[in-house]
């Protein structure tokens, strides 16, 4: 393995140097006031086939609504998701009745097609059968056949799973397979598994307060070639809920130089900058939430630099 920090110095050189995530395009009325549309959102490619995503996409832990109201709202995030242009909505069989939840919007909506529908699997006591039925539940819960992406769940039977999903994902009934752990103590088994497996995605914790990631699992990812999805960006277990630590700072003055109206898109955009990370997925069940979000996908990203002095005014300002 190359020296990961040449590796990850750089990626960053490349993202320094792209093109703004686009242009304010101009749409106008015939005595040129109409307001000017949005910025397009900053997609990047999955590695192993460079098909390009949005680099937000929707977090369902929170997909199991007990009310009309609760259902009717995340019916209209999972279709503002895909009406601007964003398509990764991600879940899990131990998440309740989100898979099902998803299912039933998206076939009253009618946009699966422009979906990318992650889920996950485990191998419950190491039985192949377990984690087989489970995959089979996920595929009639969500009303699919075809699964865009499914995740071995926090690295829960890899060993017997990894031949069964590879056979599906050459019959074409999963388009991408991947691992996933939202706990810092998994990194190193995370990394041996990135480094034997020919995986398509991973799925880490990360964010401007937990950067432990960036030491090994990030750059083993940019040379591996793996696509990165990133949970938690708004702090998980280990650094605690990040807006919680920020409530009633002012926005920093430098926000503007990359675009950020908000706290949470400073936070997204600090995570979807990194050369590794093919996008973020925070859990969202509003359509206010979904808006502000998707403006983390816009406009300027940061530079190698700017996060440099992100992560120092965030280290002085709110503590590591």
């Amino acid at each position: 393995m190359t020296d990961r920090r040449d590796v990850i110095k750089a990626g960053l050189a490349t993202l320094a140097g792209a093109p703004l995530s686009g242009a304010w395009a101009a749409d106008k009325k015939k005595d040129d006031e109409r307001p000017r549309s949005q910025p397009p959102l900053t997609t990047k490619p999955i590695p192993s086939t460079g098909e390009r995503l949005a680099v937000i996409g929707v977090g369902t832990n929170n997909y199991s609504p007990t009310t009309p109201d609760e259902r009717a709202a995340r019916r209209e995030v999972l279709a503002g998701l895909t009406g601007a242009g964003a398509s990764i909505i991600d879940t899990a069989p131990g998440y309740r009745d989100s898979e099902q939840t998803i299912g039933e919007l998206l076939a009253e909506i009618g946009n699966r097609k422009q979906a990318f529908v992650a889920t996950k699997v485990t191998a419950p006591e190491g039985k192949l059968e377990n984690g087989i039925a489970m995959i089979e539940e996920s595929k009639r819960r969500l009303k699919t056949r075809v699964l865009d992406l499914v995740q071995i769940h926090s690295l829960n039977g890899v060993d017997v799973l990894f031949p069964h999903l590879d056979q599906l994902k050459k019959k074409g009934e999963i388009r991408y397979v991947g691992i996933t752990t939202s706990s810092p103590n998994q990194h190193a088994q995370m990394l041996e598994v990135m480094l034997k497996q020919p995986l398509d995605f991973i799925q880490v914790n990360y964010s401007l307060a937990n950067r432990d990631a960036a030491d090994e699992i990030l750059p083993a990812a940019l040379e591996k070639k793996v696509a990165v999805l990133i949970n938690v960006p708004f702090g998980g277990r280990r650094d605690g809920n990040l807006f919680s630590r920020i409530a009633g700072a002012p926005l920093p003055d430098w926000a503007a130089e990359i675009d950020a109206r908000s706290w949470g898109q400073v936070l997204l955009k600090y995570v979807v900058s990194h050369p590794a990370v093919t996008a973020a997925i925070p859990g969202m069940t509003k359509a206010s939430h979904l808006e502000d979000n998707l403006g983390a996908a816009r406009g300027r990203m940061p530079d190698a630099a700017m996060r440099q002095r992100m992560e120092k005014y965030w280290d002085q300002a709110f503590g590591s």
